[in-house]
Parts: C-alpha cells; structure tokens; sequence
C-alpha cells in the first residue's frame, strides 16, 4: 500500500511541477517593444586609426637596437576614439565617443546602443569619425528606410563593405 501511495504521490508532484511551468511560460506576457514601436540598434567593435603615422628609422637608430628588435619603421601604438553620431528625421538621436580599450590605448572601440522608434518611414543618418585631428567624418551614410511593428534595424561598420551598413 505505501509503494503505490509513493507513486501516486511522485506522479501529483510532477503534474504540480508541469502546471507550474506552463503558468509562468505564458504568464506573465513580455513584450520587447509597445506594438507600435521599432527599433535601431547600433552594434559595431571598430579600430579607429593611429594617432600618430610610422616613422624610418634611420641608419644609426637601428644600430643601436639589438639585432631581434631591428624593424625598419616605428609605429606608435595609440589608436584615435571612435566618434559616432546618429540622426533620426533630422533631429539628433545618439552620439558617442568610445574611447579605445587597452592600456596603451591601441585596442577597438567599442559601440552598442537602442534606439526605439514609431514603426513607419524615417529618414535616418549616420556619421563616423576614427581619426584623429579634424572636425570632418571619415565615414557617412544616409537612407530612408521604412521599419515595420517590431523590427530591428541593425548599423554596424564594415570596412570591407565600405563602411557604415544597414541590415
């Protein structure tokens, strides 16, 4: 009597656990954006160029280095900040200035942001800038683009691509 009485209690506990995840699997609901909301995330690891050019070494620098460490040119290490500006319908949106990883300053910038937006037609420009000095950007694009209920935008850079892109 109590072997059946275990099993009987054993198949209630899992019915009770089964119930229980199929509540909480459907309740309570969760919604990532409103209903009538977009979204444009700006998502990218870039490598702004060098701060300062490589140099010649010239005949008598390199004598004095020992023979492993003779490179003909000198690069310094330190990398420019990552400058990114968004604009949504002509009204700013997001801007950053991401500063490069590293001790030395010499890793990739880093840049991840949201932007919700009302779903429909918007006129959407990015600018970049990875060098250092200058007031201009390196890097521009501009686009209409017409989002749907719910769909993400993505802006990333890809140099092998030409740039700034949408996807």
């Amino acid at each position: 009597m109590t072997r059946a009485a275990g099993w009987i209690g054993q198949a209630l506990l899992y019915a009770l656990f089964a119930l229980l995840i199929g509540v909480f699997s459907r309740w309570p609901s969760y919604r990532q954006l409103p209903a009538d909301q977009a979204l444009v995330k700006v998502s990218f690891v870039h490598h702004g160029k060098r701060v300062a050019e490589c140099r010649q070494l010239s005949a008598d620098e390199l004598a004095k280095l020992p023979p492993n460490m003779r490179a003909p040119t000198k690069c310094e290490r330190e990398r420019a900040p990552v400058t990114i500006e968004i604009d949504v319908d002509g009204a700013s949106a997001f801007r950053q200035v991401a500063a490069p990883a590293g001790l030395s300053r010499d890793g990739a910038s880093a840049v991840y942001q949201r932007l919700p937006v009302p779903a429909g037609v918007h006129r959407i420009a990015v600018r970049m800038k990875d060098s250092a000095g200058g007031s201009a950007f390196d890097y521009t694009l501009e686009q209409t683009v017409t989002l749907k209920p719910a769909q993400v935008l993505v802006i990333d850079f890809d140099a092998e691509k030409g740039g700034i892109t949408f996807s």
